[in-house]
C-alpha cells in the first residue's frame, strides 16, 4: 500500500457562522492511496473548533503501518488498529477508509452505494444551509438555493425568530434547523419549537449541549419537531447513550472515523428504532459521495458541500430537482480529478 496526501484550503462561498464560531475556509487533506494497482481517494476535512489539522492529520497519517493494510480490507480490524494509534483524529481516520471503500469498489467493480446496498431511487433531498448573518445577507444566500427543494438554518445566536421571519420574507421552503447547542433555557426552547413547528421546521438538530441528556431529553419527550444529536454522537459508541434522549441522529464521516462505521452507526440507530440524518462539514466532492453511498438508507440528507464552496477541485456530483444522482462508476463515482493533484 503506497499513500500520498495533499493541504487544500477550501473556501466558501460566504463567512459561515453558527452558535460561537464563523469562519471563511475549511483545512483540508486530500489523500490517495494504490493498492494493487488501483487508487482511491480519501478526504478529512478538518473545521478548526473541532481540533484538527493538517499538521496533527499529517502526525497521524505518519504512524500509519501501510503494510497491514491488504485487499480484501477487514474494516472492524483497520478501525480497530486506527483507533489503537490514536483515540480521536476522526476526520484523517475517514479519509483513510474513504480511500480504502474506493479502492474496493474498483476492484469489485461495484459502486459504493452498490456494495451497502443502498438504492438510488430513494435517494431524499438534500438541504442548502444557511449560517447566522445579516438579513440583507441571509435573503441573498437563500436566492442561492434556487435548485433545492428544503433549506437548513443556524440557529442559536439570540436571534432565531428575526432570522426565520427573514427567510420566511422570501422563501416558503420546508425548513431543517439547526441549534448547534446554543439553547440553554428548556421552556424558552419549547416555547421556540412549538412557533418553528408553525413556521415549516421538519427537524431540529441538537438543541442543547451534548452534555445536557436530561435537557435535551425533556425537549425529545415534548417536541411536536423530531429532534436529532448531532455534537452528542460521533462514534458507534456514542448511540447506545443516546436512546430515549434523541428521536434520531446526525451521522456526519468526519466524526464518525469513514464509511463502514457510519453504516454500523445507521443500522444501530434503525435497531433502537431512530430516525437518521446524513450531514458533511465543508468538504469536496470526495467526501461528498462518500456521504452520498449512504445517503438513501437515511431519512434526511445535508451534503451540501460542493454548493457552499468555490474551489471545489473535482466535478460536482450530478444535482437533479433537489436531489443528488448517484453514478454507476466503481468505488465512489469521482469525476473530474487531475492527474497534477498529487504531483511530487
Amino acid at each position: 500500500m503506497q499513500a500520498a496526501y495533499i493541504s487544500f484550503d477550501l473556501e466558501l462561498k460566504h463567512p459561515f457562522s453558527i452558535s460561537g464560531f464563523t469562519r471563511t475556509s475549511t483545512p483540508i487533506l486530500l489523500l490517495k492511496l494504490v493498492c494493487e494497482n488501483q487508487e482511491g481517494y480519501g478526504e478529512a476535512s478538518m473545521v478548526p473548533y473541532l481540533g484538527e489539522s493538517y499538521n496533527s492529520a499529517v502526525s497521524f497519517l505518519q504512524k500509519v503501518d501501510w503494510n497491514r493494510f491488504s485487499y480484501p480490507f477487514n474494516f472492524p480490524e483497520i478501525i480497530s488498529y486506527l483507533d489503537s494509534i490514536d483515540s480521536g483524529n476522526p476526520a484523517v481516520k475517514a479519509a483513510i477508509d474513504i480511500a480504502l471503500n474506493d479502492i474496493q469498489g474498483k476492484m469489485l467493480q461495484k459502486p459504493c452505494h452498490v456494495i451497502y446496498q443502498a438504492d438510488p431511487a430513494k435517494m431524499p433531498v438534500t438541504s442548502y444551509t444557511i449560517g447566522i448573518d445579516k438579513p440583507e445577507i441571509i435573503r441573498e444566500k437563500v436566492a442561492g438555493a434556487r435548485d433545492f427543494k428544503v433549506l437548513k438554518v443556524k440557529l442559536g445566536s439570540g436571534n432565531d425568530r428575526e432570522l426565520i421571519n427573514t427567510i420566511r420574507s422570501v422563501s416558503n421552503l420546508p425548513l431543517y434547523v439547526d441549534a448547534n447547542q446554543g439553547w440553554t433555557d428548556r421552556k424558552m426552547a419549547i416555547d421556540l419549537i412549538y412557533w418553528l413547528h408553525d413556521q415549516g421546521v421538519l427537524l431540529i438538530e441538537q438543541p442543547m449541549a451534548k452534555t445536557n441528556k436530561e435537557g435535551n431529553a425533556w425537549l425529545t419527550a415534548r417536541s411536536p419537531i423530531p429532534i436529532l444529536a448531532d455534537e452528542a454522537v460521533q462514534r458507534l459508541a456514542d448511540i447506545d447513550n443516546l436512546k430515549g434522549a434523541y428521536h434520531g441522529i446526525n451521522i456526519k464521516l468526519m466524526k464518525s472515523g469513514g464509511m463502514y462505521e457510519a453504516h454500523q452507526m445507521i443500522l444501530k440507530a434503525r435497531s433502537y428504532g431512530m430516525k437518521v440524518m446524513i450531514g458533511c462539514m465543508s468538504e469536496t466532492s470526495v467526501a461528498t459521495l462518500a456521504g452520498l453511498a449512504l445517503a438513501p438508507l437515511c431519512d434526511w440528507v445535508d451534503l451540501d458541500g460542493p454548493f457552499l464552496t468555490r474551489n471545489n477541485p473535482f466535478d460536482q456530483p450530478e444535482f437533479k430537482d433537489g436531489r443528488y444522482v448517484l453514478n454507476d462508476l466503481p468505488g465512489l463515482g469521482l469525476k473530474g480529478l487531475s492527474t497534477n493533484l498529487f504531483r511530487p
